[in-house]
């Protein structure tokens, strides 16, 4: 058999061979630093045989998947050591994650204390260096095997599999587990780990299911890379923007209100009510959108002629009861069928399309409780949401406006080269899930995928994102802890108007349904406060902060002329404040610095006397005295261009 290597060469071999073996015929470095394999563009185990013409790549961990796979066999490590140390747990899962591992068991919550111990008994593992093996059992032999070891979860994932499953399991010494692989050939090929936290996690993820205590960890292939994690970790804590947005009196939530409903503080509502009329005057002013204001519920019968009722009623909070009321109403999860209405409002020809609706939405989604996080996951949100009504011969131009609208809104947050681009699609082997025919899916989708080639916009393609009436490209970020979110999401709809009844008078006087574009310019005003406290660590541009000057005043005596500056400032409408304590004045520029205001006026007897302001910012440090006039007018031109000034000095400096 030939077997062609990464690099062009190949090599043939006159028997069988593991894709290990291989691997220590090419070199034994390669065999030692081996983590799985890559046959024909399929991630194997190293234990794969190979008996036939192929293409082959042996994955180290600096290949994504090699480090999946350490990880994955890491996280069999953690299992044993549970095991040894708590016997009474029961496993369910522990697969690799982006950021690591975790394991799912069935036990008491685990302390700090806890994980300590099971990372000293992890390590005695790792040195033991037991070979990893694989074995296959039959069905009913499998779940025999794991009910007598006392595993439930296993048993339930067993008898979960389809029938002609291989059921794989993996043993290192006296430990054995369910699963599929790929693994390491032997534990002590781990080198670098660590237990980072744990926390709660419903099985399977469904809250009607048993909480489990998930242990989360990492592992690298070396001691300096897992350090360089760890220090990257710490500094994420700090800019975690559900701990740095509460610190920073932004937003807190109450029990008694409940998960997902965020109480937004006056800082961090100023925030999101400088970003919203931001948005709404863009919109309206230079792209073209008119507003509407609709209700924040309907009627279920407004969700049965979207198909929302059929398709997402679990996600929605539904007023009443269809088998006792006459009428049951649903808080809206989103706008679109609202805006139609408005459409239909009126008769239009196509000479009258495209129409752009925009609307500030407040939307409720009935979120799970483990999904519930900060300001990112909530159950109450406001979008910046929109609805395009245009005529077939339209659609594309006004689809890649629509891209170059969200574009420029990130562009102007700072956060571009933050996101990346995804083509949602539908999955054809799941048709219950759509409205449509396949044709139609098909050819939306590729005129989308033709679109983004020639807006040279770099993206990867999601089977079975899309929405239930067509497919979408969604903008996603990272938070800190490296979970992508969606921020920003563009749909193209074919189907809804049908559904309607929406059509446009043609030339002919033909009636014509239009095509309708779903999209967000900037998306959930929630979700972007949180990403953009993670992304300037509270730091934020001058234009977004919720204070933009303080005005300190060195004693008393200057009480009144520091009223005087910033009743100037308002006037010209800065955000600003007085600190009038009575505090000595480097304690006040402390103060002001952690509280990350943009600049800080500092006003004694000469800047009195001759109508200065020292200005202290938190990109130069001490910039001198100026008079108040000439800040005022950078200030408002930083302001009205939105301006992102780089800090040029270090906190020591400032």
């Amino acid at each position: 058999m030939k077997i062609t290597l990464k690099d062009g060469s190949s090599k043939e071999y006159a028997v069988a061979m593991s894709a290990y073996d291989i691997a220590l015929d090419i070199s034994e470095g390669l065999a030692r630093a081996a983590c799985a394999a890559e046959v024909d563009g399929q991630v194997v185990d190293l234990r794969t045989v190979i008996d036939k013409d192929c293409e082959l790549s042996i994955l180290t961990a600096n290949d994504p998947a090699g480090l999946a796979a350490l990880r994955h066999t890491t996280s069999h490590v953690l299992a044993e050591a549970v095991k040894r140390v708590f016997p009474e747990a029961k496993l369910a899962i522990g697969p690799s994650i982006d950021t690591g591992f975790y394991y799912d068991f069935e036990h008491e919550p685990f302390s700090r204390e806890d994980l300590d111990k099971l990372e000293a008994e992890m390590k005695k593992i790792v040195k033991e260096g037991a070979r990893l093996e694989k074995f296959t059992l039959p069905r009913a032999e499998a779940i025999k095997f794991m009910q007598e070891k006392g595993e439930p979860y296993k048993v339930e994932l067993i008898e979960d599999l389809p029938e002609d499953a291989e059921i794989s399991f993996y043993s290192q010494g006296d430990f054995t587990d369910l699963c599929a692989g790929p693994h390491l050939m032997s534990t002590k090929n781990i080198k670098a780990f660590k237990l980072i936290s744990s926390s709660g996690a419903y099985w399977r993820g469904s809250e009607k299911n048993k909480m489990l205590q998930r242990i989360y960890g990492t592992a690298y292939a070396k001691k300096d890379e897992l350090a360089a994690h760890l220090a990257q970790m710490e500094e994420a804590k700090k800019r975690d923007h559900n701990k740095l947005g509460r610190e920073m009196e932004l937003f807190t939530t109450v029990d008694v209100i409940g998960q997902g409903l965020p109480l937004l503080l006056p800082k961090g509502a100023k925030m999101i009510q400088t970003m919203q009329r931001w948005i709404e005057d863009l919109e309206d002013n230079e792209w073209g959108y008119v507003r509407t204001k609709t209700p924040l519920m309907a009627k279920s019968d407004l969700y049965k002629i979207s198909g929302h009722w059929d398709h997402y009623k679990e996600g929605m909070f539904v007023l009443g009861d269809e088998e006792k009321d006459k009428e049951v109403f649903a808080l809206r999860p989103m706008t679109c069928p609202f805006q139609y209405y408005c459409y239909k409002n009126s008769q239009h020809s196509y000479r009258d399309l495209p129409i752009r609706y925009g609307e500030t939405s407040t939307l409720f989604r009935n979120e799970d409780s483990g999904e519930m996080h900060g300001l990112t996951r909530v159950r109450q949100f406001t979008i910046s949401e929109g609805h395009l009504i245009v005529r077939p011969d339209q659609m594309v131009e006004e689809f890649k406006n629509c891209l170059a609208l969200a574009k420029h809104c990130l562009t102007t947050l700072g956060v571009e080269e933050d996101v990346t681009y995804h083509l949602s699609k539908w999955d054809p082997d799941n048709r219950e899930k759509y409205i449509g025919e396949p044709e139609v899916w098909e050819e939306t989708q590729q005129h989308m995928r033709n679109m983004m080639q020639e807006l040279e916009i770099p993206f990867v393609e999601d089977v079975g994102e899309a929405a239930f009436y067509g497919p979408k490209i969604d903008i996603n970020a990272k938070n800190v802890y490296g979970k992508e979110d969606t921020m920003i999401t563009i749909q193209w709809d074919a189907l809804l108007a049908e559904q309607f009844d929406m059509f446009y008078i043609d030339e002919n006087g033909d009636k014509k349904r239009p095509y309708i574009i779903h999209r967000t310019s900037m998306g959930c005003y929630e979700r972007t406060l949180a990403w953009l406290v993670e992304k300037y660590a509270g730091k934020f541009p001058t234009w977004l902060c919720p204070e933009q000057v303080r005005v300190l005043p060195i004693s008393e005596k200057y009480k009144d002329y520091a009223e005087s500056v910033a009743k100037e400032l308002k006037k010209n409408g800065i955000l600003c404040t007085v600190d009038n304590r009575s505090e000595k004045i480097g304690y006040k520029i402390r103060e002001t610095r952690l509280a990350k205001v943009p600049y800080m006026l500092v006003v004694g007897q000469q800047e009195e006397e001759q109508n200065l302001v020292s200005v202290r910012s938190r990109f130069a440090g001490d910039e001198g005295q100026k008079p108040l006039a000439d800040f005022i007018t950078a200030i408002c031109e930083e302001i009205r261009t939105k301006a992102i000034r780089k800090e040029e000095v270090s906190e020591e400096q400032k």
